[in-house]
């Protein structure tokens, strides 16, 4: 039976800590659901959290495929970490200048999938991009969608106003379905507008790509917490991630060639609030210790924001068993919960 274990919910939830429990209980390997954790070099901002021995990959399980990006001429080989002994998958894919999207993801993850399923073996997506997971799980109509490069060109300096009136006379429904935060976020803006015009022109009949994946049975625990807790988790795991060395990290990438603009690092939560420290911290005559703390907290209130938008998104899916970290017994009432099931 292709079965599936889904575990979602906002940044530091600790949905890998239950995902290495759950692999070991139910026999099973992690298949990550990141969209920056596919990144190498980005460890310490990204909360790879990787063991000393994770380095050593594990033999004999080596898949290929090929990602559609002019630096990949040939097959990418997938290969897996080790965290206490559970295979766990898609963490240091590509570069960080790398273009890579939910197409290549879906891609990787349905190849993975696969290659657990012929071993006897369950495969657990951990993760909170929702949309990476809804890729594997569902498909996206839009993923078969090409970028025009020129209609990005053009529309890259619009406003978001005009943007939004574009989208409307275009496909008025289409931007109706988007959420608050969609509509003020230029990049889904015009990648909607990208979108509406190919459907509306023809050019291209919708294929959702997962179909090639064929899931039997898919059980969603998702973990959460009240906004307050959350809030100083992630702000305790901001702290301990500065003194992992997050600057340090990001000089080394600056020093192989990665800038702000060439690569993911000026749009990623944890590399890109400290562009500005870093330019700054050249000159002697700034206070250094002020601005650091700036920074510090600037990241805190990205993260917040960005726990708020994975919720907004997880709740939609009425298919998720929600679970509160922040209640005394919750393992115990979730071990009880999947003894129930029968999807895993």
């Amino acid at each position: 039976m292709n079965k599936l274990l889904v575990i979602c919910g906002p940044t530091a939830s600790g949905k890998t800590g239950l995902g290495i429990k759950l692999t070991k209980k139910f026999r099973g390997e992690i298949v990550s659901a990141d969209s920056r954790q596919v990144y190498k070099g980005m460890d310490v901002g990204t909360g790879k959290d990787l063991p000393a021995d994770a380095k050593l990959k594990i033999k004999n399980e080596k898949l290929k495929t090929h990602i559609k990006n002019k630096k990949y001429k040939k097959k990418k080989t997938l290969k897996p970490y080790r965290f206490q002994e559970i295979p766990v998958w898609l963490l240091d894919v590509v570069e960080p200048d790398c273009q890579f999207n939910v197409t290549d993801y879906i891609k990787c993850a349905n190849l993975v999938i696969k290659n657990i399923w012929k071993r006897g073996k369950l495969p657990v997506l951990v993760g909170g991009t929702g949309f990476y997971i809804k890729g594997v799980v569902d498909g996206i109509g839009t993923i078969g969608i090409g970028q025009d490069k020129k209609l990005r060109k053009k529309l890259s300096n619009y406003p978001i106003i005009q943007l939004s009136n574009l989208l409307k006379k275009i496909d008025k429904k289409r931007r109706e379905r988007m959420n608050e935060s969609d509509r003020k976020n230029p990049r889904r803006l015009i990648r909607a507008i990208e979108t509406a015009r190919q459907i509306k022109n023809e050019k291209l009949k919708m294929k959702s790509y997962s179909s090639k994946l064929k899931i039997n049975k898919t059980l969603f625990i998702g973990l959460t917490a009240e906004n307050k807790i959350l809030y100083e988790r992630i702000d305790k795991r901001v702290e301990e991630r500065v003194k992992e060395g997050i600057v340090e990290e990001i000089e080394e990438l600056l020093k192989k060639g990665y800038s702000w603009d060439n690569s993911v690092l000026g749009q990623t939560i944890g590399y890109k609030e400290w562009e500005e420290y870093l330019k700054k911290s050249i000159n002697q005559k700034i206070n250094k210790s002020k601005i650091k703390e700036q920074t510090i907290q600037k990241w805190k209130y990205d993260e917040h924001g960005y726990a708020r938008r994975q919720m907004t998104w997880f709740r939609k899916d009425k298919r998720v068993h929600w679970f509160d970290i922040s209640h005394k017994g919750w393992e115990n009432d979730l071990v009880s919960f999947l003894q129930k099931q029968e999807s895993i």
